[in-house]
């Protein structure tokens, strides 16, 4: 099962695709964290160090076959696979791949191409896979987000962040991109604007199936850059969060 992580940067999908991946952890499933965001934070959050990207891969691939140093035997894209696999993290409890991006002046684009390849070369390998997606729209247009099962789009409460949760949802049906389940996610909502907010995200066109209140423990891990992950279980994102997962599990 794939599980994506859409919204304008900043409106907290980091944050959501964090505590999925806690939530997960605990059912002893085996899990792949792909940060796919040029922006990386989701190491951080998940308290995770990570020393090469698949940026980083393609970039030495490119330097390899220029010098012809691929191995007698080995074609450019078993080389590649064979790199991308080192560069994923191993942990007890999850995995993390990280995109990044080219490390010259080469089109993010390329990187999003091996996404896909990605996507559908270790799909078979984890039980769940959670993707932070790059912020916009971006991975919808180059079809990196095409495979996921459940789409989940995060909103905090400004007027960019709605209208990029409407075009996220606007663009997926002119596309055709048929996920199984999308659901819009409102972040960092204050209680007494909880029923204004609700109406201005009426026209997103998405069921609402969870809200995260502003929280002052999230905002003080930030400030510190403590991972988000540690957050405790008993705190009120983590709760939303668990529900939210449960929901998309038992729907699946």
């Amino acid at each position: 099962m794939i599980i994506a992580v859409s919204g304008k940067g900043g409106t907290g999908k980091t944050l959501v695709s964090s505590l999925i991946i806690k939530n997960l952890s605990k059912m002893g499933k085996d899990i792949l964290a792909i940060d796919a965001d040029p922006d990386s934070n989701l190491p951080e959050a998940l308290g995770v160090d990570v020393d090469k990207t698949v940026g980083d891969v393609r970039e030495e691939l490119k330097k390899d076959t220029a010098a012809g140093n691929i191995p007698e035997g080995m074609n450019k894209w078993d080389m590649l696979d064979y790199k991308i696999m080192e560069s994923i993290v191993e942990t007890p409890l999850f995995d993390v791949l990280v995109m990044g991006r080219p490390e010259g002046s080469g089109c993010y684009c390329a990187v999003n191409n091996m996404l896909r390849r990605i996507i559908e070369r270790l799909s078979s390998n984890y039980d769940l896979i959670v993707i932070d997606t790059e912020a916009g729209l971006e991975h919808l247009s180059r079809r990196t987000t095409q495979n996921v099962d459940t789409m989940l789009v995060v909103t905090d409460t400004s007027k960019r962040g709605i209208l990029t949760a409407q075009r996220i949802s606007d663009l997926s049906n002119e596309l055709d991109i048929s996920f199984k389940e999308m659901f819009l996610i409102l972040n960092r909502v204050k209680a007494e604007n909880e029923n204004e907010m609700m109406k201005k995200v009426q026209e997103v066109g998405l069921d609402v199936i969870g809200t995260i209140y502003e929280n002052k423990e999230v905002s003080e891990y930030d400030i510190e850059g403590t991972p988000l992950i540690d957050l405790s279980d008993d705190s009120d994102p983590v709760i939303t969060v668990s529900k939210i997962v449960s929901q998309i599990l038992n729907s699946n």
